[in-house]
């Protein structure tokens, strides 16, 4: 599975978008986008909304894959 940051900077650099760019169509700072792409694990939910939006997405419940020892 994908993680979300790499997801949106695969998805951002194929629309030739800037993180400047990302962070002005979304509606949200450009920390925060630099944030979000380099993987940092407490971020505001409706925000990423905000940004997966631009990408017709939105965060989800997904399995969580089991450990063979749990």
């Amino acid at each position: 599975m994908k993680k979300l940051s790499e997801f949106v900077k695969e998805r951002r650099k194929s629309l030739g978008l800037t993180q400047e760019d990302l962070s002005f169509k979304s509606g949200v700072g450009l920390r925060f986008v630099r944030d979000l792409e380099q993987g940092k694990e407490s971020l505001r939910v409706d925000k990423v909304n905000q940004v997966l939006s631009l990408f017709g997405h939105e965060l989800g419940s997904v399995p969580k894959e089991r450990d063979e020892n749990s």
